[in-house]
């Protein structure tokens, strides 16, 4: 009787061997994600008690988990839809950034960085001043603009490959012209349509309800499927050229399936919230210098773009009450000193 010779594993990795199969699972990654899934949850709970009235989250629980509560109009009327559409958003902002990244091996390579974001504003725009101000309405027009954008940024970029550096530089270029088209559209349009479109562009959470939260959870469900292919399919895409071709991987189809679907998530996001910046370039990179995996790790991404959205918003609806900032300020704040340190960084000859 012969035994087969012990497997050697990757440092870092542990061999789990459910009934139907084995995987291997990092344990800094899954470490990693459990203590992202814990502040989350921390950070939900501080929102939905901190603000003009404040409530105990023992009660915030208690409306959580459907139980009668005096504070059922300010937790699950007012907080917790607006909260909600932020968590979503940060959610599909953080998985898009690190899908696009992934594809151009690029850390720059972001939705708001390379004309995505820009292609969706200047369509949502261009719908608000000709008076379209549904937000049921305003993220399909949003996804359009954003997969019109993309798809001029890759045959652009397309020069019998993808190459990462054409491919953000023509995004950039793209995303200066489309941003230049919607300061147009705006000094167009009426005046109090303009100061309209002015906000959302800056992302904003303000006023958002259950009729943006709950399209955007089916989207986001709807989507998923196509998320645990990407999580596999990224592995491969992260390989050099001609490994991956010899292990008969077609990258031109799989590279374009990873960066529809981040245009997809990155656009329906923004129709919900405006261009929140900076929180698809920050989340992919945060993520991956917590887990120090190879590859950015989607979950962890994920979750820290959902942390970024809920945890800024809650500072622009606490700061200088009762005045309530738009969201996007707060990110901008943190992401544009990032994105410099990150230029400068590149540019010195450092990994990024």
């Amino acid at each position: 009787m012969t035994t087969s010779p012990p497997r050697i594993l990757p440092a870092g990795y542990t061999l789990l061997r459910p009934r139907h199969g084995s995987f291997l699972l990092h344990r800094r990654a899954a470490a990693t994600a459990l203590s992202l899934t814990l502040l989350l949850s921390a950070v939900c709970i501080t929102y939905l008690s901190v603000g003009e009235s404040f409530v105990p989250p023992g009660d915030v629980v208690k409306v959580l988990l459907g139980q009668p509560s005096p504070h059922d109009l300010v937790v699950g009327t007012l907080r917790l839809p607006r909260m909600t559409v932020g968590l979503l958003v940060g959610l599909a902002f953080g998985v898009a950034g690190a899908l696009i990244q992934t594809v151009a091996r690029n850390p720059l390579a972001s939705p708001d960085i390379i004309g995505i974001s820009q292609g969706a504003s200047a369509v949502t725009v261009a719908a608000l001043t000709f008076g379209v101000t549904s937000y049921t309405v305003l993220p399909y027009l949003s996804v359009l603009g954003g997969m019109t954008a993309a798809a001029l940024v890759y045959v652009f970029a397309w020069r019998g490959g993808l190459h990462a550096t054409r491919f953000v530089l023509i995004g950039i270029g793209f995303a200066i012209a489309l941003r230049s088209v919607t300061t147009l559209l705006m000094t167009k349009g009426d005046y109090l349509v303009a100061q309209q479109a002015q906000i959302w562009m800056t992302g904003s959470l303000n006023g958002r309800g259950w009729d943006v939260a709950i399209p955007l959870a089916w989207t986001v469900l709807a989507l998923l499927p196509a998320v645990l292919w990407a999580a596999r399919a990224q592995r491969t895409v992260s390989l050099d050229d001609d490994t991956a071709t010899a292990l008969g991987v077609r990258l031109g189809r799989t590279r374009l399936g990873l960066v529809a679907l981040g245009v997809i998530l990155a656009s329906v996001a923004t129709g919900a919230a405006g261009p929140v910046d900076f929180v698809a370039l920050l989340a992919p990179q945060i993520a991956r210098r917590m887990t120090g995996t190879a590859q950015i790790p989607l979950l962890s991404s994920a979750l820290t773009g959902a942390v970024i959205v809920v945890l800024a918003d809650l500072l622009a609806r606490t700061l200088l009450s009762p005045t309530e900032l738009p969201v996007g300020v707060l990110t901008a704040a943190v992401g544009a000193p990032y994105l410099i340190w990150l230029i400068m960084h590149s540019r010195s000859g450092g990994k990024p």
